[in-house]
């Protein structure tokens, strides 16, 4: 894809290569708008688990491997995984072989079923949620962990959620549109929650 000479922020301004569009639509298209529902949002959190300690280009050229080896992200379906299919997943090059998100992930599985019919997934999160504030002019002013988000961790952990801590649950904030971390002078626009 030709570069279109929009402002946006610093870590999607990928020069052009292999990776340019994939990385940049994940920026325009995905990345800090509002996200709901069980399975897009377990989907996001194992994804933001995996990539913990990696590049998240490694998690979005594996994203579609992801999706396949973990059932589409159905709770139900991952929430019911045994010894088999954590050494078939330890064994499948196509995703981040790591066999303590592995088993965070189906454990994440597990929680999310507990959750049953009572409580649901979106709400739990997004109650979380700071209120909108004005952008940050640079990324460098952007935290790494906020209250909600360490407030978000505890309550996780406490429900038995592994692999979510203060971090990780910010940056699941960020990717989800719980806060919008764009630079003020990117392009695209700030999304209603």
């Amino acid at each position: 894809m030709k570069d279109d000479e929009l402002v946006r922020c610093g870590w999607a301004s990928l020069r052009p290569g292999p990776d340019f569009d994939l990385y940049r639509n994940y920026h325009d298209q995905e990345w800090g708008r509002p996200l709901r529902g069980r399975v897009a949002l377990f989907e996001r959190m194992s994804l933001e688990a995996f990539q913990s300690g990696l590049s998240w280009l490694i998690i979005l050229r594996k994203r579609e491997n992801f999706r396949r080896a973990f059932s589409g992200f159905d709770v139900e379906k991952v929430a019911g995984y045994g010894d088999a299919d954590v050494e078939r997943l330890m064994a499948d090059a196509g995703i981040v072989r790591n066999r303590a998100k592995i088993d965070a992930t189906i454990a994440n599985a597990r929680a999310i079923a507990e959750l049953g019919s009572s409580e649901d997934l979106s709400d739990l999160l997004w109650s979380f949620a700071p209120p909108p504030r004005p952008r940050f002019a640079d990324a460098s002013e952007i935290p790494a962990a906020t209250a909600e988000s360490k407030a978000m961790a505890a309550e996780l952990k406490r429900r038995g959620f592994r692999f979510v801590g203060p971090t990780t649950a910010y940056a699941l904030m960020q990717a989800t549109g719980m806060v919008d971390d764009h630079i003020a002078a990117c392009w695209v626009p700030a999304a209603a929650s």
